[in-house]
């Protein structure tokens, strides 16, 4: 089935009935702590999101600016379980020989991070140009809900391999992070032939052991780690420690958490702020735009609680090439490499570990950054894009007969 354009249009009575449900919100109290972000989301931060949010933000605007995007809708037939109607943004070049690039986003971010790089990828004489198809994962955003257990990182993977073949593209590259990481990474392991490379910010993966990585092995133990490396472990074991509550909670009673994600935004507002703020490097968030991440949750197609089993899902079922969706933190042989490494990440590990991975091209250290990579530093994540693929670079010509450049350059 051919892709139709696709806009979004929120009802106005939905948009009542959350005003509604707003209006009713009982707020907990607090303890008389002078900082109240170990807690979690502070009392007066969402007691005022959800007076804006009721009050003063205005859906009907930021879906006129998702409805600038170039969205498109198909349906793709997948293994076991039937057609799904899977939401897109497709942004083509007008150049022949651009480069098809699939974003994949994770939780709790959506299609909406790929805005800040669509202006960024569209090439020029020095830079090769990019094809970018980002679509909303099922269960996300505008794409179908997904009614049947057992769809896990293996069908995920399988969705956004058979939406770039639908859309005429044999070959192409990656870029993601969180479950992005994960979802582009299992297209590598099952799909080599198509998936020929991959950029990511999101970066987990293992000590060396003599036995599978024996150079690298060696390199880890004699080599000290560097400051930011240290920072780095640091980091990472702040997320284990204090950080990841939430990640126990989705991956084994998610539909206890739908109740309050089914019922009241605030809780699913209050639930989002706290990894929007914790997961960031300081990033200047407006209300806007935490309300905008916020509704595409609370107004999705697949409702306010399906996102969070996906978590369940990938943890629960195995497949024999992917027994765990740690496979993917394992080395995949054929799919060049490209990472960003950023401070504020969730987990920063020492590159050591990282070229475990896979036979890595590229590697970018920056001073600042967190998480939303592609929303708090889109100029990193281009710049990497574009050092990838660009004349020269590691991954020049990677894609056949698809450069990123006009035959004439």
């Amino acid at each position: 089935m051919a892709a139709t354009p696709y806009t979004v249009s929120v009802p106005d009575d939905a948009i009542e009935k959350l005003k509604a449900r707003l209006e009713l919100t009982v707020f907990p109290d607090e303890l008389d702590a002078e900082d109240q972000w170990p807690y979690g989301s502070p009392l007066a931060d969402v007691k005022r999101l959800t007076e804006y949010w009721k009050n003063g933000f205005n859906w009907k605007i930021q879906e006129e600016k998702i409805n600038a995007l170039p969205n498109f809708r198909k349906k793709l037939s997948i293994d076991n379980f039937g057609d799904i109607d899977i939401h897109f943004v497709h942004q083509t070049s007008s150049n022949k020989n651009a480069i098809p690039l699939l974003f994949c986003h994770g939780w709790p971010g959506s299609f909406i991070e790929v805005t800040k790089l669509l202006p960024l990828l569209k090439g020029s004489d020095t830079t090769p140009a990019f094809h970018v198809i980002a679509p909303s994962l099922p269960n996300f955003g505008f794409s179908q809900r997904i009614t049947q257990p057992g769809f896990a990182l293996s069908q995920y993977a399988e969705v956004c391999h058979k939406l770039m073949l639908d859309l005429g593209y044999p070959q192409y590259v990656t870029q993601g992070g969180d479950w992005g990481f994960y979802i582009t990474r299992a297209m590598g392991l099952l799909y080599p032939q198509h998936c020929l490379a991959s950029h990511i910010n999101f970066i987990r993966a293992k000590p060396p052991t003599l036995s599978k990585h024996p150079a690298l092995a060696i390199q880890h133990s004699l080599t000290p780690y560097t400051a930011a490396e240290k920072a780095g472990v640091v980091r990472s074991d702040w997320f284990m420690q204090e950080g990841s509550g939430y990640r126990l909670l989705q991956s084994t009673k998610p539909q206890t958490l739908a109740y309050a994600f089914a019922d009241s935004p605030v809780a699913l507002l209050a639930w989002i702020y706290e990894k929007l703020h914790d997961w960031t490097d300081a990033y200047p968030w407006t209300d806007d735009e935490i309300l905008t991440w916020v509704s595409i949750y609370w107004f999705s197609t697949a409702g306010p609680a399906a996102h969070v089993r996906i978590y369940y899902e990938a943890t629960h079922n195995a497949t024999p090439k992917l027994p765990s969706r740690e496979r993917v933190t394992e080395w995949i042989p054929s799919v060049k490499l490209g990472m960003a490494f950023f401070p504020r990440e969730l987990s920063v590990v020492p590159r050591t570990w990282a070229r475990t991975l896979g036979p890595v091209v590229y590697e970018s250290e920056n001073k600042s950054g967190g998480h939303f990579a592609a929303w708090e530093n889109p100029r990193v994540i281009a710049s990497d894009l574009q050092n990838m693929f660009k004349k020269k670079g590691p991954c020049y010509g990677i894609v056949k007969g698809k450069t990123g450049y006009d035959e004439a350059n």
